[in-house]
């Protein structure tokens, strides 16, 4: 199956690229522009980005790109509630694999936050938020199997109150189904105020997940909500 293949909302784009190093380069290149738009334009410009394995090639590329990257703000669109020199910190990631060569300038927001109790971690984190750029810029998801993207889990306690159109916070705590089990995400609306949005995905299996996505409802598949926004979706088989 290609991704061409797929009945796809209007609003949703499809990029299909080769292999996962020419996704990498070419998704680096767009988030690239449009942040030099921002702060062309508005001074200043604030990109969120997902965490995970999958996303380290397209950090090393977007890392090595010139813009003026000490005006740009960079943040999580979730976190394992873990210190940042864990191994399983997404913050950690980003400081290794994006903040370095011409990125190295970049302000990074994230979203640990050390408290006695994840939501009180997860309250810390949204007050931490208060001067990222809104509406963000770039934004930059992932896609699990699942369905799941951000820390927006299917079965997690709070995920119907985190997809709510009008949800007031900013972030909450989140309950993985794999350890670390403990999670702070961004919620829906934050998310989806982004002026663009990115889906990165690779393989048959995320793009057979995308097609149940596309039909299910968003508390079954969290990615759903984010299809019925404009999307661009970046897939290699």
């Amino acid at each position: 199956m290609a991704i061409s293949e797929l009945d796809l909302p209007v609003n949703v784009v499809a990029h299909s690229l080769a292999n996962p190093q020419l996704l990498a380069q070419t998704l680096a290149e767009d988030v690239a522009r449009a942040l030099e738009f921002a702060v062309q334009t508005q001074g200043r410009a604030s990109l969120v980005v997902s965490g995970g394995r999958s996303p380290i090639a397209f950090f090393e590329a977007l890392s090595r790109l010139p813009l003026d990257w000490s005006r740009v703000q960079v943040s999580l669109a979730d976190e394992r509630w873990v210190a940042p020199d864990e191994a399983g910190s997404n913050e950690g990631l980003v400081r290794r694999h994006l903040l370095q060569n011409e990125a190295a300038s970049a302000r990074l927001i994230g979203l640990y936050r050390a408290a006695e109790t994840l939501q009180e971690a997860a309250r810390l984190a949204g007050e931490g938020l208060a001067d990222l750029k809104r509406p963000i810029d770039v934004l930059v998801l992932g896609m699990g199997d699942d369905g799941h993207t951000a820390s927006l889990f299917p079965g997690s306690p709070l995920l119907a109150d985190a997809l709510r159109e009008d949800c007031a916070e900013r972030c909450l705590p989140m309950q993985a189904p794999v350890e670390p089990a403990q999670r702070i995400t961004m919620t829906y609306p934050l998310l989806a105020s982004a002026r663009l949005r990115c889906l990165a995905i690779q393989g048959p299996a995320k793009l057979d997940t995308l097609r149940q996505a596309i039909e299910a409802d968003p508390l079954q598949m969290p990615i759903h909500a984010f299809l019925n926004t404009s999307l661009e979706i970046y897939w290699c088989p």
